[in-house]
């Protein structure tokens, strides 16, 4: 009997992952307590959370880099053959919860209660539970590694994950329109005073970026 020979095994093609710079020069969202725009602290983590990947083998590709996209539903679309989709953000709060100190000659809002990262997806996104167990997967690296998470959010949000303050945000259009399993990141709060000084740490970001990227790694292998 003559057996044929076995085919050697293809390897799986390395995954791919989007990295979205959260809002834009001319819409930079919101304000830290010294004055700085959530788009510079976005592009700094997200920056960081590439070279990570890079360093993981993780192959990349990067969303609104130069601070100029036109919309939102452009993001996802730049990047429909990517397999995962990670949008990078800062955190705010209400005006109604905003007090007031002066930095450097200028008056700036602050406010000092909320502390902490937080996780979103979307139910309408084509594959929410990937969605769900790729956040989980980054919140569980990041409290392993020290990184508390608020829980602030669940004053409008539900919980996907309460453990891990991964929350339910439908309608947010980068999460329902991209065609991959998605997550918005929020890296922490920048009205809070001190830890706006911690998101601007470069070690700091460069832990916070290297845990999640092994979160998104891990669950992007996962089965595969």
């Amino acid at each position: 009997m003559v057996f044929a020979a076995a085919s050697p095994a293809v390897p799986a093609e390395p995954a791919t992952v989007a990295v979205d710079i959260g809002h834009t020069l001319s819409a930079s969202g919101a304000r830290s307590a010294r004055g700085r725009t959530e788009f510079e602290f976005n592009r700094d983590l997200a920056l960081r959370v590439l070279a990570a990947l890079d360093r993981l083998d993780v192959k990349t590709r990067v969303i609104n880099l130069d601070g100029r996209i036109g919309s939102l539903a452009a993001r996802p679309a730049q990047v429909t053959d990517a397999d995962f989709f990670l949008s990078i953000h800062h955190d705010s709060v209400g005006e109604s919860e905003l007090d007031f100190w002066e930095w450097n000659g200028r008056t700036e809002s602050y406010n000092d209660r909320w502390a902490g990262h937080s996780l979103f997806v979307s139910r309408r996104n084509p594959d929410p539970e990937r969605s769900a167990l790729c956040a989980t997967a980054i919140g569980a690296r990041l409290q392993r590694a020290g990184f508390e998470p608020t829980h602030k959010n669940s004053r409008r949000r539900d919980y996907a994950d309460r453990r891990h303050a991964v929350h339910y945000y439908d309608d947010l259009v980068v999460l329902y329109r991209a065609l991959q399993p998605a997550v918005l990141f929020e890296a922490g709060v920048i009205k809070h005073r001190e830890e706006e000084l911690l998101l601007r740490d470069a070690r700091r970001q460069a832990l916070m970026a290297g845990e999640i990227a092994t979160g998104v790694a891990a669950c992007m292998t996962a089965g595969r």
